[in-house]
């Protein structure tokens, strides 16, 4: 479903050669849950901004191909791009607060990429996304559609967002350290929904995070950066069980556990 070829991102101001990411490929099936993991500066959140076709041209260039069920993301015009993100393509960022308008009501913002991407009419909009709302497990979807973000939590506030991305049915889900932000009890809950969104809405994901013991509970494979490079990948129980790279080694070492806690 989606194949990624030797995708290089270079920023304009870096000296010749130095590429923020290193001629990455990798291959998802439809109905993946793929983990993408490494420290900050790795380049897991510029290849995922890659897929989503938001970089910049101003500051960064592209090579490489990004293929989506055949289509080259990399090689589309803005208006193809502008058709596919949202529809095809839903990403869920970091900071839920940042990624929403704070002087518009849920309900619309939830709404927009329906208004878009479909030809449902007014009725059919709000009902699919009072649809979404109660798909994330929001109490009350209609009571939240008429409030504005500043009012929710911010555990609440991520499943706006997950809705958001999810209204329009997409084949894939860029998920960049979604849980980051977010209490450990509230990271678990986020953690099982989109456990329950990849199977109920038969959606692939792309799951961000520099949390290896995140990853481990969501995702079946791993890819691991470092530098700009996939240093390893394989399915999540062996990577932890039998990690091959020394990176790799170390950043399950760093994990937390009862006997190891960080300092």
């Amino acid at each position: 479903m989606l194949e990624v070829k030797d995708l290089t991102v270079h920023f304009h101001d870096a000296p010749e050669g130095e590429n923020a990411v290193k001629g990455v490929s990798f291959t998802m099936d439809h109905g993946d849950i793929l983990g993408l993991v490494g420290e900050s500066g790795s380049g897991k959140t510029l290849t995922a901004t890659a897929i989503a076709g938001l970089i910049d041209p101003d500051r960064l260039s592209c090579t490489g191909s990004i293929l989506l069920d055949g289509t080259d993301l990399l090689h589309c015009s803005e208006e193809a791009l502008s058709k596919l993100r949202g529809s095809e393509i839903g990403s869920i960022f970091q900071e839920p607060m940042t990624a929403m308008d704070p002087v518009t009501r849920i309900g619309p913002q939830v709404e927009e990429s329906l208004k878009i991407h479909t030809k449902l009419n007014k009725a059919e909009r709000r009902q699919a996304v009072l649809d979404a709302l109660a798909a994330v497990e929001l109490p009350d979807p209609e009571g939240i559609c008429r409030k504005y973000p500043h009012e929710l939590s911010g555990g609440m506030l991520q499943r706006v967002c997950i809705a958001a991305a999810i209204v329009s049915h997409p084949r894939i889900i860029l998920a960049d350290e979604p849980t980051t932000a977010l209490d450990v009890v509230i990271q678990s809950q986020i953690l099982d929904l989109m456990k329950k969104i990849n199977v109920e809405y038969d959606c692939s994901i792309l799951f961000i995070s520099h949390n290896l013991a995140v990853v481990r509970r969501l995702c079946r494979d791993v890819i691991v950066m470092q530098g700009g490079r996939i240093v390893e990948r394989g399915p999540t129980e062996r990577i932890f069980t039998a990690p091959e790279h020394e990176y790799t080694k170390k950043l399950i070492a760093a994990i937390p556990t009862r006997d190891r806690k960080l300092r």
